[in-house]
C-alpha cells in the first residue's frame, strides 16, 4: 500500500495540471467554435504560449523559493523578499536608457547580472541579522527591495520609463503570444539543474560550519544557487512581470505536507508553483470575464493570506528557522 502513494500522488498531481491546462486553453475572451478565428490558431498563437507561460513561471519561482530558503536558512523568504526583483528591474531599466533598441536576451542578461547582484546584497545583509526571530530576515529583505524598489521608480520617472516599469512590476499573462515566451523554457533547463544538486541544497541549508564539516563547498554552492535565482527571476520578470509570494507558498505548502526530503519535494514544489500560478491566471480570467485581472494581484492576494497563516500557525515538528 505504501508503494502505491507515490504513484497515487504523481497521478493526482498530473491529473490537476491536465485539468488547469484544458480549463486555460478554453477561457478566454474570443471563443474557441464560434469566432472568426480558427481553433487551432488560437491556441498555437496565444492559448498555449500563455499556459505554457504560466506553467514554467510558477515552477521557476517556486524552486527559487526553496534554494533562497535553504541558503539563507529561513522558511519565510523568497525571491520576492531580497530584493531581486527589484535589482532585475534596476538592470532592465539600466539597458532601456542606454541601448533603447536592445534585443531581449541582452535585456534579459543585464537582469540577470543586476539581480545577481542585488541577490548578493541581500545575502551580504542577511549574515549581520540575528536569527533568535525568523520575522526579522524577511523585513529586512522587504526594506531592502523597497529601497532598490524606490531608486527604479526614480529612474524611471525622470526617464519618462514608468510604463515599462508598470509592466515588469505587475506580472500577468495577456500579452503572452507565440514568439514572446520561448525564453522561459530555459526554466525546464535550470529546473533539472536543481535537481541534479538536490542534495548540496539540503546540506547548504545545514548553515555553513556543519556543510563544510559534510564536505560541500559552501561558496561555490551558495554562488550556483545565486545564479539560477538570478537567472529564474530576470526570465520570468523580462517575459511576464513579477509574481509575489510564489516562491514563499508552494515551497512551504510542500514541506508541511511531506516533511523536509528535498530531493523528494522538488518535483512537487515545481508542480505546485506551475499549477498555482495557472489557477491564478484562471481565476484573473474569470472574475470580470472578458476582462482581466492580473495573475500577481490573484496571487498577491493568496501568497498574503498564506504567509499569515504561516506566521500564526504551530510549527510542524523538526522546524528550524
Amino acid at each position: 500500500m505504501t508503494a502505491r502513494r507515490p504513484a497515487a500522488l504523481w497521478l493526482g498531481c498530473v491529473a490537476a495540471l491536465l485539468l488547469l491546462s484544458a480549463l486555460s486553453l478554453s477561457i478566454g475572451a474570443a471563443s474557441l467554435f464560434s469566432g472568426d478565428l480558427g481553433a487551432g490558431w488560437l491556441i498555437a498563437v496565444s492559448r498555449f504560449p500563455r499556459t505554457a507561460a504560466a506553467l514554467l513561471a510558477g515552477m521557476g519561482l517556486a524552486l527559487a523559493g526553496v534554494v533562497v530558503q535553504q541558503a539563507v536558512q529561513n522558511r519565510l523568504v523568497e525571491p520576492a523578499l531580497t530584493g531581486t526583483p527589484e535589482a532585475a528591474m534596476l538592470g532592465l531599466l539600466a539597458v532601456t536608457m542606454l541601448v533603447p533598441g536592445a534585443a531581449i536576451l541582452w535585456k534579459m542578461s543585464a537582469a540577470t547580472v543586476a539581480a545577481m547582484i542585488g541577490t548578493a546584497g541581500f545575502l551580504a545583509l542577511a549574515t549581520r541579522v540575528p536569527r533568535q526571530d525568523p520575522m526579522m530576515l524577511p523585513l529586512v529583505g522587504l526594506i531592502y527591495g523597497g529601497i532598490l524598489g524606490a531608486i527604479g521608480l526614480w529612474l524611471a520617472w525622470n526617464a519618462d520609463l514608468m510604463q515599462y516599469l508598470g509592466t515588469w512590476r505587475l506580472g500577468e499573462f495577456s500579452g503572452v503570444v507565440q514568439g514572446r515566451y520561448e525564453l522561459l523554457w530555459a526554466i525546464a533547463a535550470l529546473a533539472v539543474l536543481l535537481y541534479a544538486l538536490a542534495d548540496r541544497i539540503t546540506l547548504l541549508g545545514l548553515g555553513e560550519a556543519q556543510a563544510r564539516s559534510l564536505g560541500l563547498n559552501h561558496a561555490q554552492t551558495r554562488a550556483l544557487g545565486l545564479a539560477v535565482v538570478s537567472a529564474i527571476t530576470a526570465l520570468v520578470i523580462v517575459t511576464v512581470g513579477a509574481l509575489p509570494f510564489v516562491g514563499l507558498v508552494a515551497p512551504n505548502l510542500v514541506s508541511r505536507w511531506r516533511g523536509d526530503n528535498l530531493r523528494a519535494n522538488l518535483p512537487l514544489v515545481a508542480a505546485g508553483g506551475a499549477g498555482l500560478v495557472l489557477a491564478a491566471d484562471i481565476l484573473g480570467r474569470l472574475i470580470r470575464h472578458p476582462y482581466e485581472i492580473p495573475a500577481a494581484t490573484v496571487f498577491g492576494v493568496f501568497g498574503a493570506a498564506v504567509f499569515l497563516w504561516l506566521l500564526h500557525a504551530a510549527p510542524r515538528r523538526g522546524d528550524h528557522g
